[in-house]
């Protein structure tokens, strides 16, 4: 990575353009056709694959693999895509490392898993490429489902939905639909537009109208889409972020790392994007570590990852620290934030080291305070309003098995549903549940 100049405070453009681009390069390359044969001949093939039970959506990984191997590989297409049709997307982002590689035979053996990931990528690049569609839409049953969100569950319900014949109106908040593939994923996980260009490949099913600028709550009544349609679907993710309630939170330069994550997801050539010199990101998901590997691309010197608890416990996979360790960040755990400290804008920030006790979290009075010029809190998000009087379980809208919510004739699932864990494979998942679920209703009534 380039080495940033000694720009001070957090601006804009700290890298010129041409690093930048070259820092941004897609993490995970394609496999070429024989890299993809040679990586396919590696699997076992296993008749009781623990690949399968591994992943949220049960694609058949070693029919699949072989079917790369006998050089079929938009076959292989189709097997991803009959369980997940946003396979592509979920080839680049799943975190694999913990799902199905980390399942895979040859991991418990060598150490060294199939790279099911890529080679699903392989396969689905193959297909959409070409622009083929393999699926056809069955003859119009004339019922209606209105999905609102146009995230990887509303997408993957809706898609599952038209092919049975339902028309599908998808209601979403966005200026773009995608939903977290499109604002939440971390820019160089997601290249060349490609969370764009795979809704566009769903929707070529036909069937499927997105309006966007549609949120629920301000424009949209739950009450009046339920008069206009048969069924309702609800996909809209968590809008909603926690927030710190310490001293300073309010300072300039203080935001929300999802914020920061949509604005580079949404940049041209990341330019016109402010980073500071000195970072810190508070949080241990996924969210945490995209937003401090890509404050790092863009330039920052110094980017430091705190999390309150031990490393252990961090919801961001191993894999993923490596990764923000690899590109420069720091993580610190045991680190929970006291106080930010700054005139206008953030100069430092205090935390309070932590230990685990058989009573919990408790701080040990020790203190540290860290310079930063920038502070990204990626500490949680939230379903914002409970949705015309659905029940909610623990904050998220209460669901069953099958997706449906307390209010008869609506569904939901992905990361607003109690069923979610902020997984794109597994509102993905949910989406398709939840779609057949749908489809058995409006076929008996």
């Amino acid at each position: 990575m380039a080495e940033s100049p000694r720009t001070p405070g957090v601006t804009a453009g700290r890298l010129d353009a041409k690093s930048l681009q070259k820092n941004f390069v897609d993490l995970h390359g394609p496999l070429d056709a024989h890299e993809a044969s040679v990586a396919a001949d590696r699997c076992y093939f296993c008749h009781d694959a623990p690949c399968i039970t591994a992943c949220p959506t049960t694609i058949d990984i070693p029919l699949f693999i072989r079917q790369i191997a006998t050089n079929t590989p938009k076959a292989a297409a189709k097997t991803i895509f009959d369980q997940n049709i946003l396979g592509g997307m979920c080839a680049r982002v799943c975190p694999t490392e913990t799902l199905c590689e980390e399942a895979c035979v040859r991991e418990a053996a060598e150490g060294k898993p199939v790279e099911i990931g890529r080679l699903q990528r392989f396969a689905t690049d193959t297909l959409m490429n070409d622009g083929s569609q393999p699926y056809t839409r069955a003859a119009s049953t004339g019922k209606k489902v209105a999905v609102v969100g146009a995230g990887p569950a509303g997408l993957s319900c809706a898609h599952r939905l038209a092919m049975y014949g339902h028309d599908v109106t998808i209601y979403d908040a966005n200026e773009k639909p995608g939903g977290l593939n499109e604002y939440g994923i971390a820019a160089y996980k997601s290249v060349d537009n490609f969370a764009n260009n795979e809704v566009n490949w769903l929707l070529s099913i036909g069937g499927i109208d997105i309006e966007q600028g549609q949120a629920l709550g301000q424009d949209l009544s739950l009450a009046d889409i339920q008069q206009q349609y048969d069924a309702v679907f609800l996909g809209v993710g968590l809008d909603g972020t926690n927030k710190l309630s310490i001293d300073g939170a309010a300072l300039n330069h203080v935001t929300d790392a999802v914020e920061f994550i949509a604005d580079v997801r949404q940049s041209k050539d990341y330019t016109d994007i402010a980073v500071g010199r000195n970072v810190v990101v508070i949080g241990g998901g996924m969210t945490a570590i995209d937003a401090a590997v890509q404050a790092r691309l863009l330039g920052a010197e110094n980017v430091k990852v705190a999390y309150r608890r031990g490393q252990d416990s961090m919801n961001a996979s191993r894999w993923e620290q490596d990764l923000a360790t690899a590109k420069g960040c720091q993580i610190l755990p045991n680190l929970q934030p006291q106080s930010i400290d700054g005139n206008s804008s953030v100069s430092s920030i205090t935390f309070e080291y932590t230990t685990t006790t058989a009573d919990g979290l408790q701080g040990t009075g020790e203190t540290i305070t860290l310079t930063a010029d920038q502070i990204l809190m990626a500490v949680g998000q939230t379903l914002e309003g409970q949705p015309d009087g659905i029940a909610l379980d623990t904050g998220k809208i209460q669901v069953d098995s099958n997706g449906r919510t307390s209010i008869d004739g609506i569904w939901a699932g992905g990361d607003c549903a109690n069923g979610g864990d902020d997984l794109t494979v597994t509102a993905v998942a949910e989406g398709r549940d939840a779609a057949e679920d749908i489809h058995k209703h409006l076929c008996d009534n």
